[in-house]
C-alpha cells in the first residue's frame, strides 16, 4: 500500500490540485485499499489495483479487487478498534460507490472530490 500511496501521492502532486483535494486524494485510497486487503480473500495471483482519473470538475479514485462481497458501512461504538472505514471515507468525498468489475470478478469500490476550480485537462494513471 505504500507503494500506491506514494504513486498517488505523485501523480496528484503534478496535477497541481488544490490542497485540500491532494490531501483528501492521498488519505482515502489507504482505506480502501486497506479494506480490499484485509477482506479479499482470494487465490494468488489477484490483485489489488487503484486507478485515479481526473475530469474538469472532479477527482475520481477506484480501488479494485477480486471479492465479490460489497462493503457495507457499520455503525463503529466509541470502543471498537475498526468499522468506521466507510463512514470516513464518505465524509471528505463528494460521493462514493462500488459496483462489479466489468471483467465479472470481484469488484470496485470508488470515491470522487470535486474541483472548485477552472477547467483541466482529464487524464487517468493506474496504480498497480
Amino acid at each position: 500500500m505504500g507503494r500506491a500511496r506514494a504513486l498517488l501521492r505523485g501523480q496528484v502532486t503534478s496535477w497541481e490540485l488544490p490542497q485540500d483535494v491532494t490531501d483528501t486524494a492521498e488519505l482515502l485510497p489507504s482505506e480502501l485499499m486497506t479494506n480490499a486487503y484485509r477482506r479479499a480473500k482470494v487465490p494468488a495471483g489477484r490483485e489489488i489495483r487503484s486507478r485515479c482519473e481526473l475530469t474538469d470538475t472532479r477527482l475520481r479514485i477506484t480501488v479494485a479487487d477480486a471479492n465479490d462481497t460489497p462493503p457495507t458501512p457499520t455503525a463503529a461504538c466509541p470502543d471498537d478498534e475498526s468499522g468506521r472505514g466507510l463512514s470516513w471515507v464518505a465524509t471528505p468525498a463528494e460521493d462514493w460507490g462500488t459496483r462489479r468489475r466489468e471483467c465479472g470478478i470481484g469488484k470496485e469500490v470508488w470515491f470522487g472530490v470535486a474541483l472548485a476550480w477552472g477547467s483541466i485537462e482529464p487524464r487517468g494513471l493506474r496504480l498497480q
